[in-house]
């Protein structure tokens, strides 16, 4: 398709409309806490996969409640010393799939680490094994509605809270090296890895690809793709409650923790990509707050972003920084 959002010129100087809870901070603060009361209790279980050059390991590990998520952690087969950490989440509908489907990071020389997503794994890839628990008010088919009638009963408060789990489980285990510690994801797990940016204080790096989660302002009302469409729809028949439904989505838009972002972060966008628009992505890029931030641009491409391309780039990235 053509063009559709900004000039790229005004994508650099974008800055999005969403307005920050004076209560964010707390919000946040309070729920870690509180999934904290809970023991993270990480276990790995070794896996017979049939591959010779990695190590994989079926983890468990308590997110947001207490409820049992897994993972899977992947090392290279003949480290016998801890070697750095890449967290890994994963696009919307998806998750954690089979270990055969994780072999990059490893081949590196380091630890990866892939979250299941809860509730999800059944609309493409290999599969997930998590379920989510919590119930919810009144919402439209898919995950994007769950809870938006308040910020404490959103699905991606459990999501972000599972997610920073996440980093915390893989840093127990004797051979990663917690002070080495990345997170990325494309899609949904992009802005997934800008959220646990934005709430784990000592990353490395950040490398969320074509971010969704970002300027729900916007992104409701420029898309008609999925998942942001997801919110219209529910607001075309929830008459009147779009104010309230902004400010729930507001905890977990991918700006305000960009604003909180420590590390070193590389994003990528695509001009072409009507499901995470670039200007929502320039939202979360331009807010963020380290100084050592860059971004891939891919001209005539849609939500896949740069593929392989931006993964080489990721690569020659992360290389001098972990």
């Amino acid at each position: 398709m053509a063009l559709f959002d900004l000039p790229r010129e005004q994508l650099h100087r974008y800055r999005s409309a969403s307005a920050e809870p004076d209560d964010f901070d707390a919000f946040w603060s309070a729920t870690l806490a509180e999934a904290r009361r809970y023991d993270l209790d990480a276990r790995f279980e070794p896996v017979d996969t049939g591959l010779s050059t990695v190590r994989v390991y079926d983890a468990t590990f308590a997110g947001f409640g207490g409820h049992p998520v897994k993972g899977w952690l992947t090392l290279p087969a003949e480290i016998a010393e801890p070697v750095p950490l890449v967290v890994e989440f994963v696009g919307y509908g998806g998750g954690r799939g089979l270990p055969h489907e994780h072999l990059l990071w490893a081949s590196t020389g380091r630890a990866h680490f892939v979250m299941d997503t809860r509730g999800q794994g059944s609309g493409w890839g290999g599969g997930g094994d998590t379920p989510d628990p919590v119930g919810a008010a009144p919402a439209y088919p898919g995950f994007m509605t769950r809870g938006i009638d308040a910020p404490e009963n959103h699905y991606y408060r459990r999501v972000f809270t599972d997610a920073v789990r996440a980093v915390e489980a893989a840093r127990t285990h004797p051979l990663t090296d917690a002070s080495r510690t990345a997170v990325i994801g494309e899609s949904q797990g992009g802005g997934i890895s800008i959220a646990v940016a934005g709430l784990v204080p000592d990353l490395l790096a950040v490398a969320p690809d074509v971010p969704f989660l970002c300027d729900f302002p916007r992104a409701v009302t420029l898309t008609d793709s999925g998942p942001y469409r997801e919110i219209g729809l529910f607001l075309r028949t929830h008459r009147g409650r779009t104010g309230e439904a902004l400010r729930t989505l507001s905890y977990f838009d991918g700006v305000h923790f960009a604003a909180r972002g420590r590390a070193p972060a590389l994003f990528s966008t695509a001009l072409e990509d009507q499901t995470c628009p670039p200007s929502t992505v320039f939202a979360a890029f331009n807010a963020w707050a380290h100084e050592d931030r860059s971004i891939e641009v891919y001209d005539f491409n849609a939500h896949e972003g740069g593929g392989p391309y931006q993964a080489a780039a990721k690569l020659r990235w992360l290389r001098p920084r972990m």
